[in-house]
């Protein structure tokens, strides 16, 4: 096997066919996250593909009366809410035999309560990470979503992953087709990882002008329909610099072999390029449903109803370079990779202390990328660091950003 210094990678690279996960009538799937935008999306997979998805376990945050509803649809036998009130109004309505877990342990008890073959993260920041590796102790494979976990604890989540021979398989749409260009292929013929960004709303606004941007403005993709905090991360490139840590992780790769090129179609959903400079790439249109059914139907492809490329029909594909000067969220994120230990749970905590102050009116656009520059430049790095370090890591982080 000829792999990197830093160990095999879990899923690819490998000279021999790739392990076939179990085969089942149906692949049982605990969804974290079912009622935002990823989680609507995996139930529209599940009922394309009855045969192949059977949702056992649903979580979310607040939303309760939607959560009811797709409880009752999948007729799943356990749910969680992480928010109380939220979860006091849900257990008049749930049907009898359906058990209800609270808060933020629930996520890890629905966990431990189904039985699964793999538990689809789509929570919205750190909150995933617990029940992620609760999955991973169970021997569940884990289909990634919430790119914090990994950037937030990428070591831990990848040796725990290697230690219960589980697999991590990328939902995100750019990680999706990273791992679609790389199987196959060894370690060693890997010159670059090219991942594609839409570039945002304000790809082509001038620099003088950032500073009025509002957060209506900001909310407004060209592309995708997204959560808030996944928006404006899009909007100020923090989503791509997570997305970079996340796949030093995924795919095993340093972080000065990793790219961001801009792509505004979003049809082309990210680039290999490869020792002998030919590079290979994953089209498709923007669709969340084809990255959820690959990581469920993987090593298989199976026929769907989504829409396929017309190139006849195709618009020019345009790309250009990120303006790394006018949003440094790259170029931070690609400093807090390299650093590792502590330092990329540091950039997402305070990213996300950040943001949410932008969203409530408290913060300037550009004052995002600068709350977690200072917070970044003040913090004592530690290597290697324990779960527990990382965790107080992340609140440390947290009240810097708030001060």
């Amino acid at each position: 096997d000829e792999s990197s210094s830093s160990g095999s990678p879990i899923l690819l690279f490998s000279k021999s066919p790739p392990l076939r996960l179990p085969r089942m009538p149906a692949k049982r799937v605990i969804l974290l996250g079912s009622t935002g935008s990823i989680g609507t999306s995996a139930l529209k997979v599940a009922r394309d593909l009855p045969e192949r998805m059977q949702i056992v376990g649903l979580a979310a945050n607040s939303s309760a009366d939607a959560l009811v509803q797709q409880a009752i649809e999948t007729g799943v036998k356990h749910v969680a809410l992480t928010d109380a009130a939220a979860a006091a109004k849900a257990q008049a309505q749930l049907p009898d035999g359906v058990t209800l877990h609270t808060g933020t342990q629930g996520l890890i008890d629905l966990v431990n309560a189904c039985e699964a073959d793999m538990v689809l993260v789509a929570i919205v920041g750190t909150a995933g990470l617990a029940p992620a590796l609760a999955a991973i102790e169970r021997g569940m494979h884990l289909a990634v979503a919430s790119k914090e976990i990994l950037v937030m604890a990428g070591e831990a989540v990848t040796e725990a992953a290697k230690r219960k021979n589980v697999n991590l398989l990328p939902v995100d749409s750019e990680h999706y087709a990273i791992f679609q260009c790389l199987e196959g292929h060894r370690h060693s013929e890997v010159r670059r990882i090219l991942l594609t960004a839409s570039g945002g709303p304000f790809r082509q606004l001038p620099a003088d002008q950032l500073p009025a941007v509002t957060v209506a403005q900001a909310l407004k993709h060209p592309t995708w329909t997204m959560g808030r905090k996944i928006t404006i991360d899009s909007a100020t490139l923090f989503n791509k610099g997570l997305e970079m840590i996340e796949a030093k992780w995924l795919f095993d790769v340093p972080m000065d072999k990793i790219e961001v090129v801009v792509h505004p179609q979003s049809i082309v959903h990210s680039m290999v390029e490869f020792a002998d400079n030919s590079v290979i790439a994953q089209l498709s249109h923007s669709d969340m449903c084809f990255p959820i059914q690959y990581a469920v139907t993987w090593p298989d492809r199976v026929p769907n109803n989504l829409r396929p490329l017309d190139f006849a029909k195709l618009a020019a594909l345009h790309f250009e370079a990120p303006r790394v000067d006018d949003f440094p969220a790259i170029n931070l994120a690609r400093h807090a990779g390299t650093i590792g230990g502590t330092l990329p749970a540091v950039l997402n905590a305070a990213n996300e202390v950040a943001v949410e102050a932008f969203l409530n009116g408290q913060l300037s656009f550009p004052g995002i990328w600068h709350t977690v520059e200072r917070v970044m430049t003040a913090h004592q790095v530690i290597a290697h660091p324990t779960l527990e370090a990382l965790i107080e890591a992340d609140a440390w982080a947290r009240r810097q950003a708030k001060g």
